[in-house]
This record gives structure tokens, C-alpha cells and sequence, in this order.
């Protein structure tokens, strides 16, 4: 029996370097789901102790159909501020319901029960949501209704509020634009006892894109 030629070795160095980076891209992409698993646990509960509601539904326009109007209910009209970050395509099942309303009157945007926004980031230490006031009528819609409903995909939760004020996370997102951290609805002890709604919506449900 012959030795085995300098071929044969270099094209089993060659497969057990390959072998080994695959393993380590496997590892690393085991890690970064575990962590985004457990940035979406700790949102979850801080949210809730926020007094949000909290819904993870999959990444389809049918499941996020289904998931805003279940939470907006009986509303007669629904206010829409179609999406900056997230895919339009996403909104299109929904957007096609008889009560959506995307570019509303001044008496519309007064006279309507929910309010449908994205939000581009969350925080997974406060349970608050990221709403990009500065484009288009996002802000506005996040505002005038009782109950604002925010959208956000999973993989935007991030650990702490100032992870939002650094260039290497979401792409700096948090430095190109002006935006609001929302931590449960509206509420308010100026006067004396907690009262929810004064300044804002009564109710915020937040639905996750995993």
C-alpha cells in the first residue's frame, strides 16, 4: 500500500478547515439566537409591568392582519402610519380592511379608537417601544388614538435605552432621526392619583415579528 499523496493531504486540510469554520458559524448562530430569545423574554416581562400588552406573531402580512385587528377589536375607524423600516408588504393584508384610514383628516385623526405604527427599536430592560416621530405622520398616529398599537421585528430589542445612541447597533438607527421611548400608555400623577390617557393613548399593544 502507497503512501498517501501531498494531494490527498492538502484536500483534508482543506475539508477539516471548512469543517471547522462551518462549526463555528453554526455556534455563533446558536448565540445570537439564544440572545435574541432572551432580549425578547426580558421585553416581554418589562413591558407587561409597563402595563403594555404583548403579542409575538410570525413575519406574514396574514398573521399581522389577524394579530392588529384582534387587538383593535370593534374600532370603526383605524388610524395607519405606513412603516419606515419594516417592508410596506408586510401591512398589506391589513391595510386592505374598509376601517383603515392612512392619510386622515384633523377630524379623523380626533375621532378614532386605534392608531397603527411601527416601531423601529425597542428596550428590552424598560419593556418601551421606539417610535420615529420625525417621518411622516408616525408620531402624530402613535398619539391621537386610545389605543396605539406598535409593530416592531424581533431582532431590533435591544439590551439598554443607550445602546439606541450607538453607531454599531441597528446601524445607528437611533442617531438618524428623532424619536420618542413609549413605556406603557399614557399616565400621569400630577394632580393627585394615576390616571392613564391624559397625554396619550389609554392602551398600548405592542405585537413582535419574530
Amino acid at each position: 500500500m502507497g503512501w498517501p499523496s501531498e494531494e490527498h493531504f492538502s484536500d483534508t486540510t482543506k475539508n477539516s478547515v471548512l469543517l471547522r469554520h462551518l462549526r463555528c458559524k453554526l455556534s455563533f448562530s446558536m448565540q445570537q439566537a439564544v440572545a435574541q430569545s432572551s432580549l425578547l423574554a426580558d421585553f416581554t416581562t418589562a413591558a407587561i409591568q409597563a402595563v403594555a400588552t404583548v403579542q409575538v406573531v410570525d413575519r406574514s402580512p396574514t398573521a399581522l392582519r389577524d394579530a392588529i385587528l384582534q387587538a383593535v377589536g370593534d374600532a370603526s375607524r383605524i388610524l395607519y402610519a405606513p412603516p419606515h423600516e419594516l417592508p410596506a408588504s408586510l401591512f398589506s393584508d391589513f391595510a386592505t380592511d374598509p376601517r383603515v384610514v392612512a392619510n386622515a383628516t384633523p377630524d379623523e385623526m380626533v375621532n378614532t379608537a386605534a392608531g397603527v405604527t411601527e416601531a423601529f427599536a425597542a428596550v428590552a430592560s424598560t419593556g418601551s417601544v421606539c417610535i420615529d416621530v420625525s417621518f411622516e405622520c408616525t408620531g402624530i398616529v402613535s398619539l391621537m388614538a386610545p389605543l396605539q398599537v406598535a409593530v416592531v421585528a424581533a431582532e431590533c430589542i435591544v439590551p439598554q435605552p443607550r445602546d439606541l445612541f450607538r453607531a454599531d447597533v441597528l446601524d445607528g438607527r437611533g442617531l438618524k432621526r428623532d424619536f420618542v421611548f413609549v413605556t406603557g400608555p399614557s399616565a400621569t400623577a400630577d394632580m393627585g392619583p394615576l390616571v392613564r390617557g391624559v397625554h396619550g393613548p389609554h392602551k398600548l399593544h405592542i405585537i413582535v415579528l419574530r
